[in-house]
């Protein structure tokens, strides 16, 4: 009997507990989110910072830490489980899911086109493709695949070209020490009118070339083992971007409280060409951040015909749209 009273108390005091605790909040879910780069208008970062001062990420229950990274750290760390979400390139996410083959998964797609173009000062003369020819060609780290897709989509004789590795400083151009550049285009072209040359500029895009941008990217064992928080991160920085393409000067005095250096022009400039290439009939249809498998494979092929890859793999693993299809009814955000 008195074994009997015993389960009997103990049974009661469990439910106590359990009643008990509806009155104590849970902590909120810890995200530690790193930029890719400094602190500036990348649409993914903007994305970041307004969820967090607009108070998303609260409301979505989350505790989230930004940081930014100072030497390309981001992946590592990431890799690691120091970070739990990141920004990348499409392009590098394949190339690394494909050599060396790190578990990285891109969850939304902030650039449905690709980041980088081609400029070339107005008065050098340079006006089209064929003009690149008997000029220097001025490339960051390698040469890209986009470059030599455009080259081939127009005909031109890539052997009258000089090709030179210059890194990532565009006073190469303006210093007239090579005639065309490889930029960002959200950035660097703004950099070269602000030491007083207007450009010319050529986009990928524009000779349908595939390409992507920006990614949110999470790890293979984040994705599955959290995917209720990265639910919630996405819908909450989703909604910051739809904030940012509705208050474009209230988004500006956001991102300059992250980075108080920057110059308020510059940044819009910044933010207009990554708001500008975020948004398509496709977006409009489907909601921003959005992507398809035909977007990746035909990226993967791209890279792949110019062995921009280290190995073939299966460019399905490198992405998935399971978060942006909990996150969206239609082209409706889910909210709150």
């Amino acid at each position: 009997m008195t074994r009997v009273l015993l389960l009997l108390l103990l049974a009661t005091l469990v439910v106590a507990i359990s009643c008990g605790g509806d009155d104590v909040d849970a902590p909120p879910d810890k995200v530690v989110f790193m930029a890719g780069f400094k602190p500036q208008a990348n649409l993914p970062f903007v994305a970041a910072y307004v969820a967090q001062e607009q108070g998303y990420f609260d409301e979505q229950d989350l505790d989230v830490e930004i940081r930014h990274a100072s030497s390309g750290e981001h992946l590592k760390l990431l890799v690691a489980g120091d970070v739990h979400v990141t920004t990348a390139a499409a392009t590098s996410v394949l190339k690394r899911r494909s050599d060396p083959e790190l578990p990285i998964v891109a969850v939304a797609l902030f650039g449905q086109k690709g980041q980088q173009a081609y400029i070339a000062l107005k008065d050098s003369g340079i006006n089209d493709l064929k003009d690149w020819e008997g000029r220097n060609f001025g490339y960051k780290i390698s040469v890209p695949p986009d470059y030599l897709a455009m080259l081939e989509a127009d005909g031109v004789d890539r052997e009258k070209i000089n090709e030179v590795q210059v890194g990532f400083d565009p006073r190469v151009l303006t210093e007239r020490k090579v005639d065309m550049l490889a930029v960002f285009k959200s950035n660097e072209p703004n950099v070269v009118r602000k030491l007083g040359h207007e450009v010319v500029l050529w986009d990928p895009a524009d000779f349908d070339v595939p390409n992507m941008g920006l990614t949110y990217i999470t790890t293979d064992a984040y994705a599955s083992d959290s995917s209720d928080v990265l639910d919630r991160f996405l819908r909450a920085t989703l909604k910051g971007t739809e904030y940012a393409l509705e208050n474009r000067d209230e988004t500006l005095d956001i991102i300059l409280k992250y980075a108080p250096k920057e110059d308020r022009a510059h940044q819009a400039f910044m933010l207009d060409t990554e708001l500008a290439d975020a948004t398509s009939p496709f977006t409009d249809e489907r909601g921003l951040g959005q992507m398809t498998d035909e977007q990746w494979k035909a990226l993967y092929d791209h890279l792949l015909e110019f062995d921009a890859l280290g190995q073939p793999f299966d460019y399905k693993t490198a992405f998935t749209t399971t978060f942006l299809e909990r996150a969206y009814d239609g082209n409706k955000l889910r909210w709150p």
